[in-house]
């Protein structure tokens, strides 16, 4: 651990000694007095011929995409692209100009173009500056004389202004200049080279999905394993520096999909369709409150460009296969959307065993009972379809007012089969085991609605309002059936039991966002939103005698329905300031208030659902300067909340691994978290590196709490009470973590990129409960990280290698065995890239991969092995057809965020999906990596 945290030192060192060795922050060179005539050193002149010994950046942009844009990263001024010609020397005055560079289709600022002075006599640059990321920019010290600007930028036709005259102190506003696109037809455009896999932008890092090769035939958790700074583990289940108490948003909206499952959301993304992964860990107060360790937006792939396309993509493997089909159309102002994806895994096989010991404790005499020892081993088996369907719409008004709309439906259908759930019990008085063997049946079915639309009026640069709506709705359906099988021939089903389970999670929002600039250099953002949520689960138990026998419901476990309401109404205000010295400077504040009814059918005598309102004060503040060289440090603060999701609540009893049960808790609490990061990055001779330090402390965390109860077992004419291990959830812990995280990328020789990064953080978890026998704590370290490669070649021809993982994770009473992904891509691309075909393998050398995970306290003991058959190799292929150009109106569209639900997980239960396994130990208080969500 010495080496490692020197090595991290070094590598920070490194970045700083870099900086000293660039040019001044402002970005232009720095001069003695007006009256010193300067020569500066030989620089390329960018209107002229390309020293040989300075290469471009070249991009490769396929058939049916607008080439990029490129530039430094967002919020980086670049240094001064146009410099003195070798032959001239740069004569100094008073004089001043300014101006905004305007994109003349959407009105929206033209970030970073260049700005060259030129000399009217030789039209040569004599001086220059970029615009910022508003589109602004500065020429200050020119001298008097006669002058021409101009204006370029990668993607816009070149301009140039009309004659200029300077005098002495001279101060000339040139007002709003507008760039034209450079139009032409897709399939004209010749493409060299390769973008970054990964950027930074001022206030997120993106990963460039579509970049992916190995990707296709995947899903959303596939790419998200691969973005620095996230983990997704074996039951995709998504973590961000430790924590899962993460919001996920698609193209900056929410659904309910995600707040009952993040895991079979992703699974219902195709990654084909992803174009980028931005990770937000400082969210500003226009964001919502919710999202402890931050927030990731998931944009999929669109075009706003004239013409018409269609696309066709698909795959098939030894472990999934997927079909799908997109198209877009726009003519004029009008444009539309459609999608359909479906995807099928089969053949997904695992196996589980499990060795847990029980005893109970008596308070009064302060003593424990002898110990009853349970060993578990089964099978499994899941089969699940998913279903994506999309279709959008938008319409300029005119020039200045759009309208957007869409509407989804996502669809799942999986089965779990447990085969073989074969318990032996021993208990304090026994010389042989209690044998019990069943066969389990798991349902979870779900039907998800969106519904969005959005007007957005832009008055001028910077100034717009903006009206949005959402309605969401998730059905689900969670039921589960055992097949008791008799205890001799383990084959003939004596009794049957069964869960019905039927929730939904319905969401309606409305949001109004206004933003106007202060003078040039000052923006200011308000807004409010209203959520309206309505949560409901309905639960019932059944027996039946044999495997003919009419199902009856069970005395011994009432049948129940929670009625939940959740009713939001926040208010936020946001201010930022960029100064000359390169600081922006964005802070605010966002209030929250929550309205909650909650009820049960069934009201038990004595047990009050009644949860009081409460207000929540979000402050944030964001501090980022920019240094020598393109290089920038940040530092932030934010305050965050969690609520509890429909999971956490629901008080269902899940029983499917009847020596594991979990029930919620409606009665729960939100946490709070306070997230300190400070961060920095830069360019090193063409590798970009990010280092970033973070400090999170969660309060009243939402905790796993074990403890053990005597449950019904067995045949259900001749039942056995047995000890079980009961989960349920307590606002009872906290957790404090801090860490650093390392990546970067790079392009080799024009083709090859490689990347990388590491993540490290040490966890102290505890529950604060005041009773000895349920009291836990835990701390240590985690490390994981992720490295990757990618080659493209002129024929078509692309490869890719990925390999990531994370070590053994610090639990809340316990630890769970470290885990690893790897995979290996290879694409073929015909017909002017209208084609290809692809070949990708995913841990083709586990057989299986095993993982283990061990829980203690003074009453009970667990150690459980779970084994992933998740060796996969699949074929893609893809087809584009149809033909855009340039020339369609491009605006930026506005999106609800409803990101104020802690939700669930898959896999493993953390949605109280019916458990095909015991429950793994929570970090965290019941959060699997050190911080995620309970299980």
């Amino acid at each position: 651990m010495k080496a490692l945290l020197f090595s991290l030192l070094i590598v920070s060192a490194t970045v700083s000694l870099a900086q000293t060795t660039e040019t001044p922050a402002s970005g232009r060179p720095t001069t003695p007095s007006t009256d010193t005539t300067i020569t500066p050193s030989p620089a390329p002149d960018p209107f002229g011929t390309t020293p040989a010994n300075t290469r471009p950046d070249n991009f490769t942009a396929p058939a049916g995409s607008r080439p990029s844009r490129i530039g430094s990263p967002a919020g980086v001024p670049p240094q001064v692209g146009a410099t003195p010609s070798e032959a001239e020397p740069i004569v100094r005055g008073t004089g001043k100009i300014t101006g905004i560079l305007m994109d003349s289709t959407t009105n929206k600022p033209v970030e970073f173009a260049t700005i060259a002075l030129l000399n009217t006599a030789t039209n040569k640059p004599i001086d220059g500056t970029t615009a910022d990321a508003k589109g602004k920019f500065t020429l200050g010290k020119v001298a008097p004389g006669r002058y021409r600007l101009q204006y370029s930028f990668i993607g816009y036709k070149d301009k140039r202004s009309s004659l200029l005259t300077i005098d002495k102190n001279s101060d000339i506003n040139l007002g709003t200049i507008k760039l034209s696109a450079d139009v032409r037809t897709l399939n004209e455009v010749n493409v060299v080279g390769q973008a970054a896999m990964i950027e930074e932008k001022v206030d997120r890092l993106v990963y460039n999905a579509d970049k992916d090769i190995a990707a296709k035939g995947g899903d959303a958790g596939d790419i998200l394993r691969k973005v620095p700074m996230l983990s997704v583990d074996l039951d995709g289940n998504v973590s961000l520096r430790g924590s899962a108490n993460v919001t996920v948003l698609i193209n900056n909206k929410p659904s309910t999909i995600v707040a009952s499952s993040v895991a079979d959301a992703l699974k219902q993304i195709p990654a084909d369709m992803i174009k980028t992964v931005e990770v937000i860990t400082s969210p500003s107060a226009k964001y919502d409150a919710e999202g402890s360790a931050g927030i990731i937006n998931i944009v999929t792939k669109k075009t706003t460009l004239q013409g018409a396309t269609l696309d066709v993509n698909g795959g098939a493997g030894n472990r999934g296969s997927n079909l799908g089909l997109s198209g877009n159309y726009r003519t004029g102002k009008m444009g539309f959307s459609l999608s359909g994806f479906g995807r099928a895994e089969y053949n997904v096989k695992g196996a589980f065993t499990n060795d847990q010991t029980t005893r109970s404790y008596d308070a009064t005499t302060n003593t424990f009972s002898a110990s009853t020892r349970t060993l578990q081993t089964a099978t499994t088996l899941s089969q699940r379809l998913f279903g994506n369907y999309q279709l959008g719409w938008d319409y300029d008004i005119d020039k200045r007012t759009s309208l957007t709309a869409s509407l989804r439906y996502g669809a799942r259908n999986g089965t779990a089969n447990q085969y073989n759930l074969l318990t032996q019990t021993t208990g304090p008085n026994s010389y042989f085991p209690t044998i019990n063997d069943r066969n389990v049946q798991t349902k979870d079915l779900s039907g998800t609605v969106d519904a969005n639309v959005t007007y957005t009026k832009i008055y001028k640069p910077q100034q717009e309002f903006s009206i949005l709506a959402l309605f969401s709705r998730n059905n689900r359906t969670n039921n589960f059936v055992a097949d008791i099988l008799s205890g001799t021939d383990f084959q003939t089903i004596t009794a049957r039991q069964k869960n019905d389970n039927l929730s939904y999670n319905q969401e309606s929002t409305l949001q109004i966002d206004y933003q106007t600039p202060i003078k040039t250099n000052q923006l200011l953002e308000f807004g409010a939103k209203g959520i309206f949520r309505k949560v409901n689960s309905d639960y019932t138990y059944y027996l039946a005698t044999g495997d003919t026998g009419d199902y009856i419901v069970d005395q011994s476990r009432p049948s129940n329905t929670l009625f939940y309401n959740q009713d939001i109404a926040a208010t936020y205000l946001s201010y930022t300031l960029s100064t000359k010295n390169k600081y922006t400077i964005k802070a605010g504040a966002r209030y929250e208030y929550t309205f909650i009814d909650a009820r049960f059918s069934k009201e038990v005598s004595g047990q009050s659902t009644a949860i009081p309102d409460y207000g929540t004060l979000v402050p944030s503040i964001n501090i980022s300067k920019s240094l020598k060289g393109g290089k920038i440090i940040k530092l932030a603060y934010n305050r965050r909340i969690q609520r509890p999701g429909i999971q956490f609540l629901n008080p269902n009893v899940n029983s499917a691994n009847p020596t594991n049960i979990t029930q919620g808790n409606p009665l729960l609490s939100p946490e709070f978290t306070d997230n300190v990061e400070f961060s920095t990055s830069g360019n090193i001779k063409g590798l970009y590196l990010n280092a970033s330090l973070f400090a999170r402390r969660t309060a009243n965390e939402i905790t796993a709490v074990r403890d053990v109860s005597v449950q019904s077992f067995g045949d259900v004419t001749s039942q056995v009470f047995q000890q079980v291990i009961r989960t349920t959830y307590q606002n009872v812990g906290r957790q404090d973590a801090v860490g650093l995280n390392l990546f970067g990328n790079g392009t080799l020789f024009r083709k090859l990129q490689l990347g990388g990064g590491l993540d490290l953080y040490h966890v102290s978890l505890t529950n604060n409960n005041a009773n000895p026998v349920y009291s836990a704590s835990n701390s240590g370290w985690v490390i994981g990280g992720r490295i990757q490669s990618s080659v493209t070649l002129s024929n078509g021809w692309a490869f890719q290698l990925f390999g990531g993982g994370r070590g053994k994770q610090v639990q809340l009473q316990g630890y769970q065995t470290p885990m690893y992904f790897y995979s290996i891509g290879m694409r073929k691309e015909f017909n002017n890239k209208k084609a290809s075909l692809g070949l990708a393998g995913e841990n083709i050398f586990n057989h299986p991969f095993t993982q283990r995970s061990e829980l203690a306290s003074p009453i009970l003991t667990q150690n459980s092995q779970t084994s992933f058959y998740n060796a996969g190799v699949r074929l893609t292929f893809s087809y584009k057809l149809g033909k855009m150009s340039f020339d369609a109106p491009q605006k930026r569209r506005k999106s609800v965020n409803n990101d104020d639900v802690k939700d669930g997980e898959g896999g493993g239960g953390g949605d109280n999906q019916q458990q095909a396994a015991p429950a793994t130990p929570a970090g965290g208080g019941g959060r699997p990596g050190g911080g995620g969500r309970p299980r």
